[in-house]
């Protein structure tokens, strides 16, 4: 009996080395992965933040865009970006964390102990299965919810009165182009405005009205008026003899409202169970675009491991260009794909599942080819 207990001690202490050398394996990948793909979703999320930021600066300088809201936007605009900012730092996490273990010669120490290529599947699949999901909730429905708040708040920005948008120090066109605005300082709180300066065209005629306040006021029937207060109005041109100059104790001008103009529906602004009640071609495109991001993310990461290999006796300039070609291949392909579905040249189920087969049959091919490499290198040596 203890000579039975012994022989299955014996044999139980080599799997249990096997499944203890197998978890740190896992474990020291996925650590590795992480922490690479967080150093490149950084650096891609600053320079997506920075290039958004100075634009909305931007419009905010040119006054089509209050301060207040250059933050708000900047936010739901950095989270329309972000599944794709995930997904590419997936897939460059894996590359170069590969690609540095073919360089380093790791990968030959582990192949030449017996390991397959096929062997780094796992902790590959345990890095990115929570990577993936974020993607997939963030394009189902935080994109689409983000994407409607900013054309709520710029439908908003654009249909603001005169005053609203004209901001205190400069001069500001009215949206009908027919009066010129200065206001020096805005009250919010009590509606004064102080050193009000307008020059406007009634009947061919050309009148600049100078006050040093005024008020703002709104009539029961819902129009806007600015009042200005203790004046002075010049009417036409100095010098002629219908030249006026008009002093007033009360002047009050109505500051016509814009109707928000009429835009073409948005999909991307769409929910994605609007798009699934909804299924007209371009719905059915922006549906195909929101499933392809996680399912493509999922697809890169199995093909960044064969296709990291590089020769360590050589640069790996080379394999991240021909990798970076790749991506940008698929995602292009990816978007003119959902375009044809759009304008009705494919079918959805051609669209969805088409490409996506295809560069599974690609992942295969390159699994299959390199592992063959593998093989008739050992049985050479």
């Amino acid at each position: 009996m203890l000579n039975y207990l012994q022989s299955l001690l014996q044999k139980s202490k080599p799997k249990s080395a096997k499944k203890l050398q197998a978890g740190v394996f896992d474990r020291s990948l996925i650590r590795e992965f992480a922490s690479t793909g967080f150093f490149v979703f950084a650096i891609l999320l600053a320079i997506i933040v920075l290039t958004q930021l100075i634009r909305l600066l931007g419009e905010s300088v040119g006054g089509t865009l209050p301060v207040e809201a250059v933050l708000v936007l900047l936010g739901f605009t950095a989270l329309n970006y972000l599944p794709i900012l995930l997904s590419i730092s997936l897939f460059l996490s894996v590359l170069l964390t590969l690609t540095r273990s073919y360089s380093d010669s790791e990968m030959v120490v582990w192949f030449s102990s017996g390991v397959s290529l096929t062997r780094w599947i796992r902790p590959v699949m345990w890095y990115a299965f929570p990577v993936v999901g974020l993607i997939a909730l963030l394009s189902l429905l935080l994109t689409p919810w983000a994407m409607s708040k900013v054309d709520e708040i710029r439908l908003k920005l654009e249909s603001r009165d005169d005053v609203a948008v004209a901001a205190p120090g400069t001069f500001r066109e009215s949206k009908q182009a027919d009066r010129v605005f200065f206001l020096e300082n805005v009250s919010p709180g009590n509606n004064r405005v102080g050193n009000i300066f307008v020059q406007s065209v009634q009947q061919g005629k050309v009148g600049t009205m100078v006050a040093k306040q005024g008020l703002q006021e709104t009539a029961p029937n819902g129009d806007k008026f600015i009042v200005l207060l203790n004046g002075t109005r010049h009417e036409g041109i100095p010098g002629q003899l219908d030249y006026k100059i008009v002093e007033f104790e009360r002047y009050a001008m109505r500051v016509e409202t814009v109707e928000s103009k009429k835009k073409p529906p948005n999909p991307k602004a769409y929910s994605t169970m609007f798009l699934l009640e909804n299924r007209d071609s371009w719905n059915l495109a922006e549906l195909n675009w929101r499933i392809s991001l996680p399912v493509s993310a999922l697809i890169l990461v199995l093909l960044a491991i064969p296709f990291s290999f590089v020769n360590p006796r050589a640069g790996r300039s080379l394999n991240m260009i021909n990798a970076l070609v790749l991506y940008m291949l698929y995602n292009n392909l990816i978007s003119v794909i959902n375009s044809w579905v759009g304008q009705g040249k494919v079918t959805e189920n051609v669209g969805l599942f088409g490409l996506h087969v295809l560069m599974i049959l690609v992942v295969v091919i390159l699994f299959y080819y390199r592992m063959s490499v593998f093989s008739v290198r050992r049985i050479l040596r």
